[in-house]
């Protein structure tokens, strides 16, 4: 974990650029609507914690009632459990390195692991018995996304079920599934498309197999577009999204949220800007907002960030968007130079709404957590990958 400095009171404008802010609030209202909504359609909430990477975050989803946690590394699975979280979900086909130490950490918590193949299923099998670790294993299933998972329409989807529900060794979980292409909707309705297919081929296939006499004890789907959006989860056990605790510009494209929803901004400097031109240089290039293109339309180049025109309104500006990423370079461009000119003076800051939160949080060492302008608190993010 990457140390965080402590904290001495300070306004947002005192802050060294580029900054990562993290508005409490709308955080707070974020995570108090999406376990009320799940709630409310008799499921499970396990959150996906790769969006925020932060022991606060998760002891906030915690205490408001989520049933565990979902990791997309290992590292991230080691940190949480430090922290005291002891049912953790790695939603990861596991690497066959990784077997070894997913059982000496399944001996102090429930870790489930993923896998989708019979060689997958025979390594993980053979690290059990030999520890003598009993590994809970969910079956990764492919609900349209066509990215990693089994065919739940194939022969070896019932090979892995039948393996899975007879092992002497492993603790079959259920089948598992990530509607990924939420994200290509273009708007609510398709995206509650996805979301409906992914409920259905996954309970589906969960009902013929039980039909079959196999025990399937779980269905675990979701993505934050589709949870978003979805209606009726009746045959589903429990959701995994992530994205929801923050959102950000892409999930404002696809109509999911509000620039209102969003909690996490960069704060930037301007350190160039030339008279007579049409854009201005900021301190926020790829290394704190990545380069995501988030909801890109093909006809113009990719917008790379919006910027707050006023913050506290929420309203963003319409004809000024960041274009353009280096490694630490943001240029900012405008349809006119009269758009920027006496706008964006050298020194100045600006407040971008990211594309894509995921991606941009674990360029930062840890969040300022603000209130209005007021840094209020600092909290630490699990920014590794591996802890050898």
């Amino acid at each position: 974990m990457n140390p965080v400095e402590q904290l001495t009171a300070m306004q947002i404008d005192e802050l060294p650029t580029p900054a990562l802010l993290l508005d409490l609030d709308i955080l707070e209202r974020n995570l108090s609507r999406m376990q009320k909504r799940i709630d409310s359609l008799g499921s499970s909430l396990r959150p996906h914690v790769k969006t925020h990477k932060c022991v606060e975050i998760a002891n906030r989803q915690r205490q408001l009632g989520c049933r565990g946690i979902t990791v997309s590394t290992f590292y991230e699975a080691e940190q949480f459990a430090r922290a005291g979280f002891n049912d953790i979900t790695w939603a990861f086909p596991i690497p066959a390195v990784y077997t070894s130490r997913v059982a000496k950490l399944a001996e102090t918590i429930t870790l489930r692991i993923v896998v989708d193949s019979m060689d997958a299923l025979e390594y993980v099998g053979n690290t059990a018995r030999s520890s003598g670790i009993r590994i809970h294993v969910w079956l990764k299933v492919d609900c349209g996304y066509h990215r990693a998972g089994v065919d739940p329409d194939s022969s070896l989807a019932e090979q892995l079920v039948r393996s899975l529900s007879e092992s002497k060794v492993l603790a079959f979980d259920g089948i598992l599934s990530h509607s990924g292409h939420a994200y290509y909707g273009k708007n609510r309705m398709e995206i509650l498309a996805v979301a409906n297919q992914e409920r259905t081929v996954m309970t589906d296939f969960a009902e013929r197999m039980r039909r079959k006499g196999y025990q399937l004890p779980a269905v675990s789907i979701g993505s934050t577009p589709a949870i978003s959006v979805i209606d009726n989860l009746e045959g589903i056990s429990e959701v995994r999204p992530g994205n929801y605790c923050f959102f950000d510009q892409t999930m404002v494209d696809l109509g999911v949220c509000g620039v209102e929803d969003c909690a996490v901004t960069v704060l930037a400097s301007v350190i160039s800007h030339q008279p007579g031109a049409s854009h201005v240089v900021v301190d926020a290039g790829a290394l704190a907002l990545s380069k995501d293109t988030g909801v890109s339309k093909a006809e113009q180049a990719p917008v790379m960030g919006v910027l707050f025109e006023d913050y506290g309104k929420k309203s963003t500006f319409e004809k000024i968007a960041l274009r353009t990423l280096s490694q630490e370079h943001g240029k900012i461009l405008a349809e006119k130079a009269s758009f920027v000119d006496g706008r964006f003076r050298v020194g100045e800051r600006v407040r971008i709404l990211e594309n894509h939160s995921c991606l941009t949080v674990p360029h930062f060492p840890g969040y300022n957590v603000v209130r209005g302008t007021e840094v209020i608190d600092r909290w630490s993010i699990f920014g590794g990958r591996t802890s050898v």
